[in-house]
């Protein structure tokens, strides 16, 4: 999300040709919703209308539950569900109106998948690529409890996030460090982990963002602007940027944020095929929708494409006191022009969900305000004139999560190269600290908004997705608590009065950061489009520097996604190369973990390196043009990430999924087990819905949008559900609105892949179990990750990428000789390609064909299973 501070939000209100305020009187609604025509075959379809939720067994109690509030509600009280206050409007960066007949208060919405955004005695843990670099799903879930704890104890019901879209698509994409890793599997297993462990503590997630955001510049749609279209085909968005998803629906998420950009022409707030038709109908979600900050564009055509929560609720200018809904909702299911249904289902899910989760039962009220520091301030902020109280009751919810903070980023370290075992270091090591990444931010730890600036050790990149930090341990900090015989020259220029001896270890610390579009940073507006994949600061320089004067070097980098390592990898100087991702606030102590020896590094790269730039398709290059809508066609398709690099037959620097340790590691001993035969192409059938709530279709009395006559004080731009004369919108002929192509009120066929959360539950039977041996051959201790991969036989007739991460798992700390064997499981749907006539998921007959294989990276899998055949060393 986005569109937090004050300057952005002025901004918004300014046109960049005329200067000039933008009145929304004058702005024709049409104007936003035209688009330009997208390629051929990429149209995005009509499906309407939107599916029910509440036939899902696990969800039916909280359904019922559900059901009996909002038979009871009047229509304002449904309107207060589905729309944002408006921005500045609360103590959250978003929070609905409230029901409080029925105990439920406003919905406290937060950003950010990392941490609490903007509060204090919070944690910030690290972001999501730093996560995904550990492949250690016990790690994911015990973050995502932490998490979790935290928010509850701020009092945030619904806390924004995991993120698996961007998927990585684009090396350059400004948000990339916000989910996983650019691989389908790797996000859904983050993300899958993630929301069990946030929301076994009773708080909502948000899987975000609903789909082909891959981009920071020109995401948005506006009343001056367009945001891109991403075109995707219908078996590259099921195989790989929709999978995730499933993933985490299956996993029971409780909301679902969409993207600002398009779909295939349409835009993702309002795109009838995304939200109704492969969200709620195909994957069977049952919790409620809700937009990014300002991705609305439309009132009914978004209500009826399934939207189900706008926020913070303005409309297509803030702090104008107007909404697409609001006041606006209630005269359009007053006039009849929005179905009573519709609105129902929408109140539904989001009643369902908080009770699914049980805040009904002792939850706390928000205790915090993201809007200010201070104890007391503007209760509601936006408004010209606010009454004054307390906002920060400072809660602290740490407890002891920086041990869970610490762990993350320290089994995240990713050892790239290491001659001559030059590491671990020794305490008595005569080092040489170069780089502003090493040090601290002079101007203070959280002195940038929204950490906008890269100054100092690069913790998280910048944006909605990022936390305050309570403290940072700087590398300084932490090395000159270890090493008594260190000196640090914190600076990015290699000082010209620097003496070296042969004993000497250089270590040199360079970054490369990135952010949301919000934010300029040394003129990378969000996506890296001034510095490219290359080091921030001169970062290059300064290591060939130092390897021209030291021997031995060591390069700690920080960064949010691959970086060109080729002016310096080669050097024989340059022994060592340490890639410690985004750590958050443990960032010193995670790395001297490592550096010295304390733990052998375990984690791998979530990525490909590539030597160059121009190794990627050139169809994932950032795309900016000054005029029309940026048609961003996926030509690519599946060959994204190592699947190109394979596909193209280009060697990579380092391979997606490498990682060095101290010690050694073989895997040998395959063994493969069938356990549900894939006995035909697809699936069993799916199983039938069972009964949704079902209410009166009588349209409500006028009178309940009326403004309140007593005990009620009207706050300037708050954004309320009533009406100033109910009376006559309930008047108004509504048979001549426009409704969009292909509306219907008659419930189409369910999806022959649907069928449970996810999908169809056949997908997910378990068809192969395999079992290998990790051994550890080295003489220290350390963890390893298996890492499995399918290659799909050329039988089913589609081109596939050779190899697709499914499975990994992280053995537990093996001590030199001690061995572990991993269990891995593949999944019906692990096995499957989309097929795009059939519209299901098919599988090779009884796996013939099927190759498994096992290792440790993409580019090193040491041993293979044919199904049907034999298991043996690759």
């Amino acid at each position: 999300m986005a569109f937090i501070t004050c300057l952005t939000v002025v901004s918004l209100l300014v046109s960049p040709i005329t200067s000039s305020p933008v009145d929304p009187s004058h702005v024709d609604p049409a104007d936003i919703l035209k688009r330009d025509p997208v390629p051929a075959g990429y149209q995005s379809p009509p499906y309407y209308p939107t599916p029910k939720g509440g036939w899902v067994s696990d969800w039916a109690e909280a359904y019922a539950k559900a059901y009996d509030v909002v038979s009871n509600m009047t229509l304002a009280e449904k309107i207060n569900m589905t729309t944002g206050t408006g921005i500045f409007m609360g103590p959250c960066v978003g929070q609905t109106g409230s029901a409080e007949r029925f105990g439920i208060p406003n919905i406290c919405l937060m950003d950010s998948p990392l941490g609490i955004r903007n509060t204090d005695h919070n944690t910030a843990f690290p972001p999501g690529i730093t996560v995904g670099a550990t492949f250690d799903k016990d790690l994911m879930y015990a973050r995502g409890v932490a998490l979790g704890e935290e928010a509850r104890g701020k009092g945030v019901n619904v806390l924004m996030g995991p993120v698996v879209a961007p998927l990585g698509r684009k090396p350059r994409g400004g948000r990339n460090w916000e989910g996983f890793g650019a691989d389908p599997s790797l996000q859904a297993i983050g993300a899958a982990q993630t929301i069990k462990g946030m929301q076994s503590t009773g708080v909502i997630a948000t899987l975000k963002h609903f789909i082909g955001y891959e981009q920071e510049e020109d995401r948005m749609s506006s009343i001056i602007t367009q945001g891109y279209s991403s075109n995707i085909d219908d078996r590259t968005l099921h195989e790989l940027y929709l999978w995730p998803f499933a993933e985490g629906v299956k996993a029971g998420v409780g909301s679902v944020m969409i993207a600002y950009n398009d779909v295939n022409g349409s835009a993702c707030s309002q795109n009838s095929k995304l939200i109704n038709g492969v969200l709620k109908d195909e994957l069977g979600f049952q919790g409620f929708v809700v937009t990014d900050w300002l991705a609305q564009i439309g009132g009914v055509s978004s209500a009826l494409a399934g939207l189900d929560m706008s926020m913070p609720g303005d409309g297509a200018v803030p702090l104008f006191g107007d909404s697409y809904w609001g006041s606006d909702l209630s005269k359009s299911v007053l006039n009849g022009t929005v179905p009573l249904d519709r609105l129902n289902d929408m109140v539904t899910r989001i009643v369902a969900t908080w009770f699914k989760f049980g805040q009904d039962k002792d939850f706390p009220l928000p205790n915090f305000s993201s809007n200010t520091l201070d104890r007391t301030g503007e209760i509601y902020p936006g408004a010209l004139f606010s009454p004054i109280g307390i906002v920060n009751q400072y809660v602290n919810v740490q407890a002891n999560h920086n041990i869970v903070a610490r762990a993350v980023a320290r089994d995240a370290i990713t050892l790239l190269k290491n001659d001559h075992n030059i590491l671990p270091l020794k305490r008595n090591d005569s080092l040489k600290v170069f780089g502003t990444d090493a040090g601290g931010n002079p101007d203070g730890i959280n002195s940038c908004s929204d950490h906008g600036c890269d100054k100092g050790v690069l913790v998280e990149g910048w944006g909605s997705g990022t936390s305050r930090l309570p403290y940072l341990i700087t590398p300084q900090d932490a090395i000159a608590n270890r090493s008594s015989n260190a000196k640090f020259y914190i600076t990015d220029t290699f000082p010209s009065d620097v003496t070296a001896n042969s004993n000497d270890v250089a270590v040199v610390f360079i970054n490369s950061d990135s952010g949301e579009n919000y934010i300029t940073v040394e003129g990378n507006p969000g996506d890296r489009t001034v510095s490219g994949l290359y080091a921030w600061h001169n970062g290059d320089e300064l290591v060939q520097a130092a390897a021209e004067k030291f021997s031995k070097v060591v390069v700690v980098v920080h960064t949010v996604g691959p970086i060109i390592l080729e002016k310096w990898i080669d050097l024989p100087s340059v022994k060592s190369v340490v890639f410690a991702h985004l750590p958050g606030q443990e960032a010193g102590n995670s790395l001297v973990d490592v550096l010295f020896g304390d733990y052998s590094p375990s984690g791998h790269l979530p990525y490909t390196i590539p030597r160059n730039e121009s190794d990627y398709p050139k169809s994932v290059g950032l795309i900016n043009q000054p005029f029309g809508q940026i048609q961003d066609t996926f030509t690519e398709g599946l060959y994204i990430d190592y699947r190109h690099f394979q596909s193209a037959n280009i060697t990579p620097r380092y391979p997606f999924g490498h990682g060095l340790s101290y010690t050694t590691f073989n895997i040998t001993e395959p063994t493969l087990s069938v356990i549900t035969p894939l006995d035909s192409e697809y699936p069993a059938a799916r199983p039938a819905k069972n009964a949704t709530p079902t209410y009166s279709d009588v349209i409500p009395p006028p009178s309940e949008v009326a403004w309140p006559k007593t005990n009620f004080t009207r706050i300037w731009r708050y954004l309320y559900p009533y009406l100033d004369n109910p009376s006559a919108a309930a008047k108004t002929n509504s048979t001549s609105y426009p409704y969009p192509s292909g509306y219907s009120t008659i419930p189409k066929p369910a999806p022959r892949a649907g069928g449970a959360e996810g999908g169809n539950p056949a997908l997910w039977d378990i068809a192969y179990s395999v079992n290998v041996t990790v051994r550890n051959t080295g003489s220290r201790p350390g963890k390893a990750v298996a890492q499995l991969y399918v290659e799909l036989p050329s039988s089913l007739a589609l081109d596939t990428p050779r190899l697709q991460l499914r499975q990994f798992e992280k053995t537990r700390t093996l001590a030199p000789g001690q061995s572990e064997v991993v269990t891995m499981e593949l999944t019906r749907k692990d096995l499957s390609v989309w097929d795009v006539v059939v519209q299901d998921w098919k599988a090779p007959v009884g796996g013939e064909g099927v190759k498994i294989w096992v290792g440790q990276s993409v580019g090193d899998l040491s041993v293979v299973c044919e199904v049907g055949g034999e298991c043996g060393s690759a």
